[in-house]
C-alpha cells in the first residue's frame, strides 16, 4: 500500500499539470503584438493554449511593442518583464534595420538585453524574422532560438508582410520543443 500511495505522489509531483505555474514573457516587436489579428490569434495566445493543451500550467504575456526596436526594449524592460518571469521570448530587431540601425548595434542591444535577462535567472530564446538572422547573438549567449520564416502569400495578414493566425499557429508548432526545453530546465532548479 505504501509503494502505491508514493508511486501516485511521484506522479502527481511529476505531472506538467500540478507542477508551479511558469510565467513567460513574449517580449518583441508588432510580430509578437499581432498586428492586424485578434488578440488570441497572435502568438503568444496560441502558444499558452498549445502549451496549456499539453498539461503545462503556464501563462504567456504579449509584451509586443508595435514599431519596437531594441533600443525601446531595453527601455521597457522594467515594465515588461515583471518579477516571476521564468523565461523570455525575445523578438527584436526588424525595426531597427528599417530605421537604419547596424547589425552591430543590434546585436549589442540584444546581448545586453540577455544578460539584463539570465541576471534575473530568466531562461531566453532569441527569434529571428526573415532575413533576420539572430541565431550568432544567441549561441553567444547561451540562449535558445528559433526561426520565424514562412512563404510569402497564405500565411501572412493583409499587409502582406506580419502573419496571419495560420502563420503564427506554424511558428508555435516549430517553437514547441525548444520552448518545452526551457521549461524542462526551469523545473529542474
Amino acid at each position: 500500500m505504501g509503494r502505491l500511495v508514493a508511486a501516485l505522489a511521484f506522479l502527481v509531483i511529476a505531472t506538467p499539470a500540478f507542477a508551479r505555474p511558469i510565467h513567460i514573457v513574449a517580449y518583441g516587436d508588432s510580430m509578437t503584438a499581432g498586428w492586424l489579428v485578434k488578440p488570441q490569434e497572435a502568438y503568444p495566445a496560441q502558444l499558452q493554449a498549445a502549451l496549456r493543451k499539453k498539461g503545462f500550467d503556464v501563462t504567456v504575456k504579449n509584451a509586443g511593442i508595435n514599431g519596437g526596436t531594441t533600443l525601446d526594449a531595453l527601455l521597457h524592460f522594467d515594465e515588461a518583464i515583471a518579477p516571476g518571469t521564468n523565461i523570455a521570448l525575445v523578438e527584436f530587431g526588424t525595426n531597427d534595420l528599417r530605421q537604419h540601425a547596424s547589425m552591430r548595434t543590434v546585436r549589442a542591444r540584444l546581448t545586453e538585453l540577455i544578460r539584463s535577462l539570465r541576471a534575473r535567472k530568466i531562461e531566453v530564446m532569441v527569434i529571428g524574422f526573415a532575413s533576420l538572422k539572430l541565431n550568432d547573438v544567441a549561441a553567444a549567449q547561451g540562449a535558445a532560438y528559433a526561426e520565424w520564416k514562412l512563404p510569402p502569400g497564405q500565411y501572412r495578414a493583409r499587409d502582406h508582410a506580419h502573419y496571419n493566425a495560420q502563420g503564427y499557429a506554424i511558428v508555435v508548432t516549430r517553437m514547441l520543443p525548444e520552448i518545452e526545453r526551457l521549461i524542462g530546465r526551469i523545473r529542474q532548479r
